[in-house]
């Protein structure tokens, strides 16, 4: 591959983007932009601060005092609010519960969206997210649109708390990983869609490191 450029990684709540992303950047030696985890940051600095998920104008407000940073490490992406670490902090059931809400305004998505272009600009980067390949990266030279079924995606979030030691319930997380499904699709502002462009990769029967070499594939063939 003789230059880099930008991918784009969408899909549904679940689906195994930010771990595929992560691998893909890894193999490529790009960098990984985790999207979601800058929306989780601010949403957990709103819950932190007591400000209604709803208020979209508190919410830029908000974004506008602090700093998110991704910090890239051989063992993952740092995040960063201000100077506090909160990798660990922003993936809380209250949090995961929230951000769809928080990510719906359109205020808080216009100033994100400058943030992570600026990221991208020098290109040589993997992002993934809900509208990377029609809102973000729109001229993305490679997107894929990942999913997979509800119920796979609940069991793989399922197994992925009991290995972090927080508590989960399948029947529960089924419904709300169903009702993220349909806040991310019908969001007045960058709903969560397929790109025209991009190629669908459905991984419910599909390793991991299956989905990646799929992508990988992509990329050489566009180069």
């Amino acid at each position: 591959m003789k230059r880099k450029t930008n991918i784009a990684i969408d899909g549904p709540a679940g689906a195994g983007k930010s771990t595929v992303a992560k691998m893909v950047a890894e193999q490529l030696s790009y960098l990984y932009i985790d999207t979601g985890a800058m929306y989780r940051a601010l949403t957990y600095s709103a819950l932190k601060s007591s400000i209604d998920p709803k208020d979209g104008r508190k919410l830029w407000e908000l974004l506008d005092k602090i700093s998110i940073r991704l910090k890239p490490t051989s063992s993952g992406t740092l995040v960063y609010v201000n100077d506090e670490e909160v990798t660990e902090e922003i993936r809380s059931s209250e949090v995961t519960n929230t951000v769809s809400i928080v990510a719906s305004h359109e205020e808080v998505r216009i100033e994100m969206v400058k943030q992570q272009q600026k990221m991208a600009e020098s290109g040589g980067t993997v992002m993934d997210g809900r509208d990377i390949g029609t809102h973000v990266l729109p001229h993305a030279d490679v997107k894929v649109f990942l999913t997979a079924s509800v119920e796979e995606r609940a069991k793989r979030r399922h197994e992925e708390n009991i290995q972090k030691g927080f508590p989960s319930d399948l029947d529960k997380l089924k419904e709300e990983i169903a009702r993220r499904d349909e806040l991310d699709s019908n969001r007045e502002f960058a709903p969560l869609q397929q790109a025209s462009d991009a190629v669908v990769i459905d991984s419910t029967h599909m390793s991991i490191p299956d989905v990646v070499e799929n992508i990988l594939h992509l990329v050489e063939e566009r180069f």
